[in-house]
């Protein structure tokens, strides 16, 4: 998943963007009792080739975090990229 996708399904699940108002250009999402930071990179996964891995830092309430996450691996599983 990229991470303007990210960044849209955490706006989806009730947060705003903070640095940005385009999904492609937000690296930091707060939402009521959390935060999300985040950060994307080339990764090497064998020889020459590369990958883009999204990395997501959350923060927040640890019950408001459990439900969070849990919706929004629900939402990145089905992911289309």
């Amino acid at each position: 998943m990229s991470r303007r996708l990210a960044a849209h399904y955490l706006r989806n699940l009730g947060g705003s963007f903070v640095d940005a108002d385009d999904p492609e250009d937000a690296t930091r999402i707060e939402g009521d009792g959390w935060a999300a930071d985040l950060d994307a990179g080339k990764v090497t996964v064998g020889g020459s080739l590369q990958l883009t891995e999204v990395r997501i830092a959350f923060t927040g309430e640890p019950g408001v975090l459990d439900d969070l996450i849990d919706r929004f691996a629900q939402k990145a599983m089905r992911a289309g990229g």
